[in-house]
């Protein structure tokens, strides 16, 4: 008995060495083929995170060995520290199977600003950015604030979103240059430009010169704002000339270092991450195909009729980067702390609604983004929340999965672009 039980036992253990042994040698193309990836956007639909994510990942699967599927989620909050935190966490596997996309700004969040992060971005694995990012303070043509000088003697009310960068960049000019930037939070991105347009605010800084060619192209060809300063550490070459660099304006050296730290994260402007604990031969299979489809000319011609800046980052600069910046003294990361703080009375946005109607022309992902064809001919597409949007359909509720093109709704929301408050459609 006792023989055959240890030949049981010695079966037992060659079969998992056997099966171990497999798993091990599943080859990276093995684990993709057939695979579908997830991909969480940390921002809005219709923003500029999920316009590059959309634009990007057509191209990406060709490049991943095993040729996967990826289906982009949107998880906006928090100034994108939601999708980072949901990353991180025990809630998506560490196979290689989940990735992100944020806001810059969680990269330095946990050194910066950490209330409410639950990551460490040092642990993260950086598969690259799309774009070293060239951002602007804008001001509204009608404004008397004309530069970023004028900005230094007269209040300027700008609209941001809590928590991300345009709300802690006019606090850190406040702080550091003597700005007098009043700040409205909580829009979502593209609500800012809304808030523009209606006067709620009157600018906005930390703005991308790609996601302000990419929404509102003709406020640059119609001089409908100034250009006050570039909020980046280098020049574009399709920003004029006369607009000044943010480190034009430092007052000392001390000053200066605060400031790099602060743009830092312009340099890895849609940057693309995993979560720690991935095998690492799949980790540089995703940063080799990142890279290959950077270089991709079909993406590069899309990006460019979609006004898409693209200037790539790899993932190996990225992680090198935030080492360096996570090895800054305490002393200098308790001042940056200090120069974020708006030291003003804040202000939280009456979000306006309107009413408006037009046509379904695409429900995408179960009703999650409807595109419509407004009254007066323009298309336009607004997020459905399943838990904050009523939909009615023909007088009764309904979800939005129910939404079909065809459609004729009556919408109240912000604005184009925006979460619907409601849809009552027939």
């Amino acid at each position: 008995m006792r023989g055959m039980t240890s030949g049981r036992a010695l079966a037992a253990a060659l079969c998992a060495v056997l099966l171990g042994g497999t798993a091990q040698a599943q080859s990276v193309e093995d684990f993709y083929k057939g695979k579908r990836l997830r991909l969480i956007v940390g921002g809005s639909a219709g923003g500029g995170y999920d316009t590059y994510a959309r634009a990007f990942v057509r191209y990406y699967v060709r490049y991943i060995p095993g040729k996967p599927s990826v289906i982009v989620q949107n998880m906006q909050g928090a100034g994108g520290v939601l999708a980072t935190n949901f990353i991180a966490s025990g809630a998506v596997p560490r196979d290689g199977s989940v990735f992100a996309t944020s806001l810059r700004t969680v990269a330095t969040a946990p050194l910066l600003d950490p209330r409410g992060t639950k990551y460490d971005a040092n642990k993260l694995n950086w598969i690259g950015s799309l774009a070293n990012e060239v951002s602007l303070c804008v001001s509204w043509h009608t404004s008397p604030v004309k530069t970023f000088a004028d900005a230094q003697k007269q209040e300027l009310i700008v609209g941001a979103s809590n928590g991300n960068d345009t709300e802690i960049i006019p606090a850190v000019f406040n702080n550091l240059l003597g700005t007098k930037f009043k700040i409205v939070v909580g829009y979502v991105a593209v609500g800012i430009n809304v808030a523009m347009e209606r006067g709620e605010v009157a600018g906005r800084c930390s703005w991308s010169w790609s996601s302000l060619l990419s929404q509102r192209p003709d406020w640059i060809r119609d001089k409908k704002i100034n250009l006050l300063v570039l909020t980046s550490n280098k020049r574009h070459p399709d920003i004029p000339a006369e607009v000044p660099l943010i480190m034009d304006f430092a007052r000392n050296d001390a000053d200066r270092t605060l400031l790099e730290i602060f743009l830092l994260p312009q340099v890895m402007g849609r940057p693309y991450f995993l979560p720690d604990g991935v095998p690492a031969e799949r980790v540089a299979a995703l940063r080799k195909a990142f890279d290959e489809t950077a270089k991709d000319p079909g993406m590069a011609a899309d990006f460019k009729r979609l006004k898409l800046e693209l200037s790539p980052v790899s993932g190996e600069e990225i992680q090198a980067m935030l080492t360096r910046v996570y090895a800054t003294p305490p002393e200098v990361i308790a001042r940056a702390r200090d120069a974020m703080r708006y030291k003003g009375e804040k202000m939280v946005a009456q979000i306006k609604t309107v009413k408006t109607s037009g046509t379904v022309l695409l429900s995408i992902r179960e009703g999650r983004q409807i595109e419509f064809k407004l009254a007066d001919g323009k298309t336009a597409k607004t997020s459905v929340s399943g838990s904050k949007t009523k939909v009615t359909i023909s007088g009764k509720k309904a979800t939005r999965a129910e939404i079909k093109a065809g459609m004729t709704c009556a919408i109240e929301w912000p604005g184009p672009g925006q979460q619907a408050r409601s849809l009552d459609c027939k």
